[in-house]
Parts: structure tokens; sequence; C-alpha cells
């Protein structure tokens, strides 16, 4: 990789990394779900958390009955929550009365398997129930609608009804129902399963473009193993809990950019993409003190931006930029930080916590003796 390409996926990275204190889209928080009731009741949901952001495309994957439509119907407002809280584009689901219901599902798309289109009308009708339904003026929602019904191939049949569609293209007129009124959130429960290659990629060429453009926030249900590229973050279910929950984009870049720093090199494949999953990003004001000469070492910083001052008993005796690191002598004795580190410009780190950083030593030799290394060589 040249500098100029290095430097753009850093910034990418330091740029879409999500911030914590930002708004969630969806915020699901210890939510359990049962079906049925007195002895035939059985929980199907256990104690399930997740954070998704505007802008993000999800994944959720997992074997059939592990839960993922079940939890997509929740946020959908589709069922009612039952223990737990849910929040959907800032609204509390558990006990949401009908009028604020019915208002939330106006934000929101949906593309489900079964099409549900209505046989007496027209693709282009069927697409405009949806825009009516919201109030969307027939001069605006028109152009719009045979633009996307087009986009998605089906400009020779927008007047045509269901009964002249092959299933892949009721797929497609579905997917246009769900994505005309431009919603803060689409929930798509298996929306490329019925179409070829080329529809598939068009689909998922629309959904990146709402996320980027709109902040749209996107989360799929699918099995379908060709549009696994474009998810910012993958969801994996098991037996009615998420098992996994990792941001693929973001820790590719951050493995890219570890990659290049001598110290990482000698992480294989597999530590490094683990590693990657559990750093933080940090940002920090010039003149802001990092970390303090004599408190206890608790994390690990890799600088991704900016510099900083390494400062002994007040006395400046080192600066460090972007790839350099620090805090790892604490942490490798056991000992009270040894030097205070101050932002000098603006800085952005990547921190890993003590437990993470002690974990990635134990899994490494060569990545201890390459820090060990490093430590003498800066001494």
């Amino acid at each position: 990789m040249n500098t100029e390409s290095n430097d753009q996926q850093l910034s990418e990275l330091l740029a879409t990394w999500p911030v914590e204190s930002a708004p969630l889209s969806v915020d699901v928080d210890h939510v359990n779900h049962f079906y049925g009731v007195g002895e035939m009741r059985k929980q199907v949901l256990f104690d399930n958390v997740l954070k998704i952001r505007p802008g993000e495309i999800v994944i959720m994957t997992g074997p059939s009955g592990s839960g993922k439509t079940t939890l997509l119907t929740l946020i959908g407002t589709l069922r009612s929550v039952q223990e737990g809280s849910l929040k959907v584009l800032g609204q509390e689901l558990l006990g949401i009365s009908a009028t604020a219901t019915t208002e939330l599902r106006k934000r929101i798309g949906f593309i489900f398997q079964a099409h549900n289109l209505f046989a007496s009308l027209t693709a282009f009708q069927n697409v405009r129930m949806a825009t009516e339904l919201l109030g969307i003026p027939d001069e605006k929602a028109n152009p719009r609608i045979e633009a996307t019904l087009k986009r998605l191939g089906l400009g020779a049949r927008i007047h045509y009804r269901p009964k002249a569609l092959s299933g892949g293209q009721k797929q497609r007129v579905a997917v246009a129902r769900g994505l005309i009124h431009e919603p803060g959130l689409i929930l798509a429960d298996e929306p490329t399963a019925a179409l070829d290659a080329e529809s598939g990629r068009e689909v998922v060429t629309i959904f990146q473009e709402l996320a980027k453009e709109q902040q749209c926030t996107i989360v799929i249900v699918t099995h379908d193993n060709r549009i696994l590229d474009v998810a910012d973050r993958i969801v994996s279910m098991v037996d009615g809990r998420i098992v996994s929950n990792v941001l693929i984009r973001r820790n590719t870049l951050l493995s890219q950019f570890l990659t290049q720093l001598d110290l990482f090199k000698v992480l294989n494949t597999t530590i490094l993409s683990k590693i990657a999953d559990k750093f933080d990003l940090r940002k920090f004001a010039p003149g802001s003190e990092i970390i303090k000469q004599g408190d206890a070492g608790t994390e690990f910083f890799v600088i991704g931006a900016g510099n900083v001052a390494i400062e002994i008993d007040g006395r400046q005796v080192n600066t460090l930029g972007q790839g350099s690191f620090f805090g790892e002598v604490a942490l490798i004795r056991d000992q009270p930080r040894n030097a205070t580190v101050r932002a000098l410009t603006s800085v952005s780190c990547f921190v890993l916590e003590k437990d993470d950083f002690q974990s990635v030593i134990q899994s490494s030799s060569s990545f201890e003796e390459e820090l060990r290394k490093a430590i003498f060589t800066r001494q």
C-alpha cells in the first residue's frame, strides 16, 4: 500500500468510527421474548443487547430458528416487547401506545420475503399505495416511484400486475415499496433471496446510498453470502442469543492500519482481527492529559493521528506521533505510570483495555518479544 492510500484509509476509519455519545437508531437492552402461554410458554430470545447507529448497515445471520426474524419484528413494532427495553428512532417500544406505534411505523421501511403485493394493482400502484398512506403528493411521489422501479430493472413492467411478474420481479416491487418514502430505518428479511446476482447487487447498492447520503439505518436478516461485503456490522444469533457482534468495516480498516506498524506485523490474521474488535477510539484536545505519571496503568494506546509529549517529573523528554504506542510499561510490570502523556495537537488514540492487552501478549510470544525490543530501544 502506498502512503496516500494508507492516509485515506486511516482518515476513513477515524471519520466513520461510531461515537459512543451519538443517538442510537436501535437500542436493544436485555430483551427477552416468549411464545405461548402457561405450560406451552417457551422463551425464544434471551437477554439480547444490540446498539445500532444512524447510517449503519447491519446484517444478522444465524441458523433457522435462531431468533433473527423475531428480533427484527420486535424492532419493527410487529410484535410487542415483553421484557427489557427496546428503543427505535428514539421511541421506547415497551408499553408503547397504538397511536405512537402507527406514527413510528411511518418512519420505517419494511421489506419481507413474502412480498404481499395486491393482485389487483400494478407494480407502480403497489408502490404508490405506500406513498399515499404517508400523504406524499403525486407530483413528488410519481417520478420517484418510476425512477426506483426502472433502476430495479422493472422499467418495462411498471404497469404489470403481480400475476404477470416472476417471483424475483415481485420481490423487486416489494423492495421499491419499502424504500420509496426514504425512511430512517429499513428492516429487510431475506430481501435478495429471490433475486439474481445483478438485481441483488442493485438492491444493496441502493441500501448503501441511503445509509451514506441520508444516514438511514438498515438491518438485514439474510443467508445470502453474496451481500455480506456491504455490512458495517455483522450480528450472529444462535438459539435466541446474540453470540457475535462485529463492526466489519471498522475492524478491517483498523487491522490494515495496525499491520503497517512494526509491533503488530508479527501477529497472525486471526489474533489481529480479534484485538481490532477490542479497540476503542478516544479523542483528546491539545494540552489535555492522556495519562498521568503515578496513576495505575489500565490501558494501552496507539496513536492514530496527532502528536503527544512524554513528560517525566514535569519535564518533556520525548514526543510521539502517528503509529507510536504508549502505556505498555505499567501494564507489563504492573506498576504505576512512569510518565505523563500530554496531547500537543488534536489527538486520536486507539485504546486497548488491560485485560485485552495482556491476552494478546499471552497468545503471541513474538508480540511480547517485539514489544520488549521497542521498550528497550525507546529508553
